[in-house]
């Protein structure tokens, strides 16, 4: 298995693997810097743009391509000979360069031969401690994530014994679900049934199960797909064993646990170092965009303010990642603030609306204070749009697979956003084409799809109809 199912969000993980990416650049060149301080070099032009040409050669360099299952498996000799490799490289390059400039004369002897030696021994014991952080990070208890699997047959039960056995996996078995006793079955008491499988759905709901497998027989595919079914209500991460039939899945991609082959049905696109590099895309963007428009956000503040009573900040429960209730920030253009069991929608030329809340809402500067959610983390500038909870309790009953949506972080835009499914949502229809645009956005997911739909949004912003 080259990546656990999933791996919980975490900011620990996101600093031990930013410092895994930047270290070896920040050690080449701090101990440049040091060597030439202790042997009393001046620090010329000639140094600075040596060490920038190292930060990036350390940086730009190809490495192995790191997986979760290297950070168990990785001996400390092969992460040592990689780090020296990769120094050799950057040598190297650095003499080419210094011989086709013909500088490499001006530079102190001594210091570069202390530094080639010093280098690589400093990156390789930094490099080691982040593998182990990171590998006890990975292997902590509080990460595993509540598994149950449907249908006791042998490659389930063996599954079961290897995800006991390996805490790497990182998932905790709580049991399984058959239509068969334990005496026809002719299991002992190590293996735990729960229930029946029309059983499955209520205990995933209410019991905080985070991962399914469905291990029945191929000649049970109706009832495989009637499970699914069943547990699109959910935001659990649903895997099939052992064949791959055609469902309508969302992130499919077959995995192999010790030998034990799984396909993912439903599965958020942000696994392993996809959900990192998402989070820090989110926070560098989010927080230069803060910064930016900080003066224009005051200005904004105090015109909500004088303009009618109440808050400044609109606050309203959505559901976020894993369906879980998050609060998300706006300015009030409106003279209520609603978010109970009913909400109306807004809707074009909505007596509701301020003055001022009509021309924020028309160029989306309401949406400014949602960059906080995003710098916190509830929410990505990028994903399906957080829906009020009352309008999600309604629809997640008469939309197949709404749930599945907050399979990932709620965004600031969408795909479904740009492409004319902003605002209010009359009829039903509407909501499932909403939807279904959501879950195309799960299937199709890349850093590439992010970019297009930010631009998009921005050029929208001055021409979209729909913003009211």
């Amino acid at each position: 298995m080259s990546e656990p199912v999933v791996l919980k969000n975490s900011l620990t993980v996101l600093i031990v693997a930013t410092l895994q990416a930047v270290a070896p650049a920040v050690i080449a060149v701090g101990s440049l810097y040091g060597v030439l301080v202790l042997y009393e070099v001046p620090l010329d032009q000639r140094y600075h743009s040596m060490a920038v040409l190292v930060a990036l050669l350390a940086l730009l360099l190809p490495r192995p391509p790191r997986t979760f299952q290297s950070q168990f498996h990785t001996t400390a000799v092969p992460i040592a000979m990689g780090v020296v490799a990769r120094w050799m490289a950057l040598l190297v390059v650095l003499l080419v360069i210094g011989y086709a400039t013909k500088f490499s004369a001006h530079y102190s002897r001594r210091a570069m031969a202390t530094w080639a030696l010093l280098g690589p021994a400093l990156i390789v014991v930094v490099t080691l401690a982040l593998h182990e952080i990171m590998r006890r990070f990975l292997l902590d208890p509080a990460n595993a994530r509540r598994t149950v699997l449907a249908g006791c047959t042998e490659s389930s039960l063996a599954l079961a014994k290897r995800l006991s056995r390996a805490s790497e996996f990182g998932m905790e078995v709580v049991g399984f679900f058959d239509d068969r006793g334990a005496e026809r079955l002719g299991i002992n008491g190590e293996v735990q049934l729960l229930g029946k499988l029309s059983d499955l759905a209520a205990y995933v709901g209410e019991n905080d199960i985070e991962v399914i497998f469905i291990a029945l027989p191929v000649k049970q595919v109706a009832r495989v797909m009637d499970l699914v079914e069943e547990l699109r209500d959910t935001t659990a991460s649903i895997y099939y064993l052992p064949d791959l039939l055609l469902f309508d899945l969302i992130q499919a991609r077959s995995i192999v646990i010790d030998g034990i082959p799984a396909v993912s049905m439903c599965e958020t696109p942000f696994f392993g170092y996809r959900a990192i590099a998402k989070r820090v895309t989110d926070v560098l963007i989010s927080a230069s965009v803060l910064i930016l428009a900080a003066p224009l956000m005051i200005l904004i503040a105090i015109l909500v303010r004088l303009s009618s009573p109440g808050p400044v900040i609109f606050r309203q429960r959505r559901y976020g990642l894993n369906g879980e209730e998050i609060i998300v920030y706006k300015f009030r253009t409106m003279t209520v603030t609603e978010d109970g069991a009913s909400i109306a929608q807004a809707t074009k030329s909505d007596p509701r609306t301020t003055r001022i809340g009509r021309f924020l809402r028309r160029y989306s500067l309401d949406e400014l204070p949602q960059l906080i959610n995003v710098l916190r983390g509830p929410m990505s500038l990028v994903g399906p749009r957080p829906h009020a909870v009352a309008h999600n309790e309604t629809y997640r009953k008469l939309i197949k697979g709404y749930m599945v949506r907050h399979k990932v972080k709620p965004g600031i835009t969408g795909l479904a956003q740009v492409n004319g499914l902003r605002g209010e949502t009359r009829t039903l229809e509407q909501m499932e084409a909403r939807v279904r645009y959501d879950l195309e956005y799960l299937r199709n997911w890349s850093f590439e799809l992010d970019i297009e739909i930010l631009l998009k949004t921005a050029v929208r912003v001055f021409n979209d109809g729909k913003a009211f």
